[in-house]
């Protein structure tokens, strides 16, 4: 799927995407094993991407499962844990969706320049194209939704296709939030029914954030990346302060080791695809915070500069779950 942009000063002009069609398959689908990541991810207990794959997000998600229903954490789909989410086996694996004029249209902003100054020029940090906005939608990946579609579907108005699972139970957002981030929530299928959390905790042991209750039960937990060597992961206690919802990024080189001394700050747009997602939950240690990511198939495998990052769908429900002053302890 190609889009053509045309970049004149700082103006950007998105012309109409070309209809587009799935290649072959690029990789086969477990049914039964996305039917588990569709109930985990509507449970609260994400794996990450929702691909029908078997795999560390999926075996940690699993264990978080387990925990919170007293069952052994054994991070497989033993016959136990098989029993537990036949509870909510009415939540199917996969849906379909008929695309209509509403859903195909953007803007779409192409493939981003990775040089922070050039995508200062960008009215937004958007989707690349229909593809990539449909599987931040449904919790997944490009390649999963050409898996689940037969070669030569063409996207485009008209066209009913096969996605992921992942809807909402409710998009009845608070009424007091951003008329704009009650949209972004709805654009991600984010069910606005959420336990209340009393205190998060980040392990970077297993590459996890949990969340507590009042009476300390585990009721969500996200796969996250956190820190590197060059930037570790400030443990200790810490306390959300509040959240920046699709906020801009102020880029300033001086504060990452891998910029170029020739690299200058930048102001970048928002967007799904900016360097902190759709929303920045701010601790009370400055420059560190809890963000979303343009790239949610690397979530758990990759390092951070210091923040903790996860899918832009984990990291706005974890949004509507904590409140400034929630306490976060980040450990080994």
């Amino acid at each position: 799927m190609k889009l053509r942009v045309a970049l004149i000063g700082t103006t950007f002009a998105t012309l109409a995407l070309p209809a587009s069609s799935f290649a072959a398959a690029p990789q086969s689908i477990d049914l039964s094993v996305m039917h588990a990541q569709v109930i985990l991810d509507r449970l609260g207990f994400s794996p990450g991407v929702i691909d029908g794959k078997q795999g560390q997000s999926l075996s940690l998600a699993l264990k978080g499962f387990q925990t919170a229903n007293g069952l052994k954490p054994t991070g497989e789909l033993d016959p136990s844990t098989l029993k537990a989410l036949s509870a909510w086996r009415a939540i199917r694996p996969t849906r379909s969706l008929q695309l209509t004029d509403a859903i195909v249209a953007g803007p779409y902003y192409g493939r981003l320049p990775r040089d922070m100054a050039k995508q200062s020029d960008y009215p937004a940090l958007g989707y690349a194209n229909l593809l990539e906005r449909l599987a931040e939608k449904f919790h997944t990946t490009p390649d999963t939704i050409a898996a689940l579609n037969p070669p030569g579907t063409r996207l485009k108005a008209g066209q009913t296709i096969r996605l992921p699972g992942a809807l909402p139970s409710s998009r009845a957002y608070p009424a007091d939030l951003p008329a704009a981030w009650r949209k972004t929530l709805s654009d991600l299928n984010v069910d606005a029914r959420q336990p209340d959390v009393a205190r998060i905790v980040v392990d970077r042991s297993d590459a996890a954030l949990r969340a507590y209750d009042a009476r300390n039960r585990l009721v969500a937990q996200f796969p996250a990346t956190m820190g590197s060597e060059h930037d570790p992961l400030p443990l200790g206690s810490w306390k959300i302060q509040g959240a920046a919802y699709n906020p801009p990024f102020h880029y300033n080189p001086d504060l990452f080791w891998d910029a170029s001394s020739k690299e200058e700050k930048a102001k970048l747009p928002p967007g799904p695809n900016g360097p902190v997602g759709v929303v920045w939950l701010d601790i009370n240690k400055p420059h560190y915070g809890i963000h979303g990511t343009p790239n949610p198939e690397q979530i758990g495998r990759t390092e951070s500069h210091g923040c903790i990052r996860l899918t832009n769908w984990d990291a706005a429900r974890l949004a509507l779950m904590v409140k400034p002053g929630t306490p976060a302890r980040f450990q080994e």
